[in-house]
């Protein structure tokens, strides 16, 4: 039979990710799993299992192919022929970095309540400095889980 944890037993850890290089979908991914707490024997679909993620030198995380350029993200205004597109390249002209990251995340959680609660434990900084040292966040090496996770120049 199946275990369910109950909410007293829930229990979170801190992981650090380096995005330097990293391919911002398969960083996605992995991160999306690690929130949701698919990483966990004691997965449970409806509840908020997950761990904390916080993402260091987003800045420098990469697409591959011509994505950077020609990929779009979509949203609307809600008026009448108001939809409006950015590249990812754009995002980062307008000093926002981690936007891109964040998008991929949150398209990879549950649409809902549950999916908006775990997008919070994902912490994205640009640069090397994040204010979560007192976790002691675990530090993940994504080269390590597969080589195809880093674009090596």
């Amino acid at each position: 039979m199946t275990k369910f944890i109950k909410s007293g037993d829930l229990s979170s850890n801190w992981f650090e990710i380096d995005a330097k290089n990293a391919v911002v979908g398969r960083l996605a991914s992995i991160i999306a799993m690690i929130v949701r707490g698919k990483n966990k024997t004691t997965f449970t679909p409806h509840m908020d299992d997950g761990d904390f993620v916080v993402v260091k030198n987003v800045e420098q995380a990469k697409f591959t192919g011509k994505k950077f350029k020609d990929k779009k993200y979509y949203r609307h205004t809600g008026h009448p022929g108001g939809i409006k597109e950015i590249t990812p390249e754009k995002l980062l002209e307008k000093n926002k970095p981690g936007e891109t990251l964040k998008l991929a995340i949150k398209r990879m959680l549950p649409g809902g309540v549950l999916g908006r609660k775990q997008l919070t434990k994902v912490k994205i900084y640009a640069g090397e400095e994040h204010p979560h040292a007192a976790q002691n966040p675990k530090l993940l090496d994504l080269g390590k889980l597969n080589n195809k996770n880093l674009i090596r120049n």
